[in-house]
């Protein structure tokens, strides 16, 4: 289904940058943005504060918002502006659960053993180059390029499996290994 004529209202209005369409679109899709990121917090078995769930929502929103309403600019009409928005705000709720999730496992901020269980494998950038050079030490040469483009360079699996001829799907697991090691050794995380 296409987009609605209400939804093109307040999207035009948004994008001609009038206060009382951006008043109106947050009034309009809050609801949305908070259901969306409860349902995939719970989908992956992450407890929210209410104070998670308002950054959440704030991040969602400073997406929308970032780079002149880019997000917004790109939206084409051939699905509802609505469903357009579940996706959005699914993708920033993934991507902000599986940062927190690496911060706590990596000793960030306290964390319950069985949430960290529950955590699963997905993996988040590191930024710290100190750990990333930790993580390098003792690895095989192909195995520290494929750490050096995942986290220093912030390459897709598809770009460093054609750049290091490793197979895709190898990257995921030789990365929790070097963050296995990583926690092994006792290093320090920051």
């Amino acid at each position: 289904m296409a987009e609605t004529d209400p939804d093109r209202r307040i999207l035009d209005l948004c994008l001609a940058q009038d206060p009382g369409g951006w008043r109106e679109f947050v009034e309009r899709f809050t609801g949305l943005i908070v259901h969306v990121i409860q349902h995939t917090a719970q989908c992956r078995s992450v407890p929210l504060t209410s104070d998670d769930l308002e950054d959440l929502c704030s991040e969602v929103f400073l997406v929308i918002l970032a780079n002149n309403m880019a997000v917004l600019r790109h939206y084409r009409g051939e699905a509802q502006l609505s469903t357009y928005l579940a996706i959005i705000a699914r993708r920033v709720a993934v991507k902000e659960l599986t940062r927190r999730r690496m911060a706590e496992a990596l000793g960030h901020v306290a964390v319950h053993h069985d949430a960290l269980e529950q955590a699963g494998a997905e993996h988040e950038r590191i930024d710290n180059q100190e750990i990333v050079a930790l993580m390098l030490a003792g690895l095989s040469e192909k195995e520290a390029a494929v750490i050096r483009h995942y986290h220093l360079e912030g390459r897709t699996y598809a770009e460093i499996s054609t750049r290091v001829g490793v197979p895709e799907n190898s990257i995921g697991p030789l990365l929790a290994r070097a963050r296995e090691k990583l926690r092994r050794s006792g290093q320090p995380a920051t």
